[in-house]
């Protein structure tokens, strides 16, 4: 399975960038310091990549708020590594790691 997001309308997908980041593990999307210009629908695409078919989830709305609250909460780390992960040998190993919070 591969997964991405649309923002507002199929065929804009969300690019990941230093603020972006889809995780290929959970599907999740994660996005750092939210501006103006994020505010919109955002829908999960996730594909088969045996059969190439695509399921959409519904539309999830993301609104920014004017009234100052920051929705504060304490700091968290997410992470979800395996006891062990096997690799051979001149491959490359991505371990995912988020750091939420003020």
């Amino acid at each position: 399975l591969t997964y991405a997001w649309i923002f507002n309308e199929y065929p804009t997908f969300v690019h990941q960038d230093n603020r972006r980041f889809v995780s290929q593990e959970t599907g999740n999307l994660y996005i750092a310091k939210v501006e103006a210009s994020d505010v919109g629908n955002y829908t999960c695409v996730v594909t088969n990549t045996v059969t190439n078919s695509r399921v959409l989830g519904p539309p999830t709305p993301l609104i920014l708020r004017n009234d100052g609250v920051m929705g504060e909460y304490e700091p968290k780390i997410e992470v979800q590594f395996p006891e062990t992960v096997p690799s051979a040998k001149g491959t490359t190993v991505k371990l995912e790691c988020f750091a939420l919070g003020k």
